[in-house]
């Protein structure tokens, strides 16, 4: 098969036994009650766990930003993979690790739970990608105070 004749653009496919896939996923959670718990160092170290989490999951992280009250993440994975245990992994491993690493972060949420139970998931197309990286990627700058809570993300 002719990779020109299906795609417009130079995309990266990834290519199994008997299959080529891209499959790109804009994921985000939120922290429970909007908590704007991760900042400074425990949004460096929760960006790194998210990472090697990922690696391990056998996920590629195009894009990741760890805002104060949530989490952006764009990723590419095998078709194998069943998308909603990989999350339930990264936010269990995540939470688990934080409050291993942070203890004070319980005592700053109600119930003990760091993470919202719910979850956005988007697929993402060849030629989607980059915006959704590039919006990824200006997330660091932006103020987020619960104010923003009904833009669109």
């Amino acid at each position: 098969m002719d990779r020109k004749l299906i795609f417009t653009e130079n995309v990266d496919v990834t290519h199994g036994r008997g299959y080529v896939y891209l499959l790109q996923y804009h994921i985000v959670w939120v922290t429970k009650y909007r908590k704007p718990v991760l900042t400074g160092n425990i949004a460096v170290e929760t960006k790194r766990h998210l990472f090697d989490t990922m690696k391990s999951l056998q996920m590629d992280c195009l894009a990741m930003e760890v805002m104060p009250d949530h989490i952006h993440i764009l990723a590419s994975c095998k078709p194998q993979l069943r998308l909603s245990d990989a999350i339930k992994i990264l936010k269990g491993n995540t939470a688990r690790w934080l409050f291993m690493e942070h203890p004070e972060l319980k005592r700053s949420l109600w119930g003990g739970h760091l993470w919202n139970p719910s979850y956005f998931v988007v697929t993402v197309s060849e030629r989607s990608a980059a915006q959704v990286e590039a919006y990824i990627n200006s997330q660091e700058g932006e103020p987020h105070n619960g104010s923003d809570r009904n833009k669109k993300r």
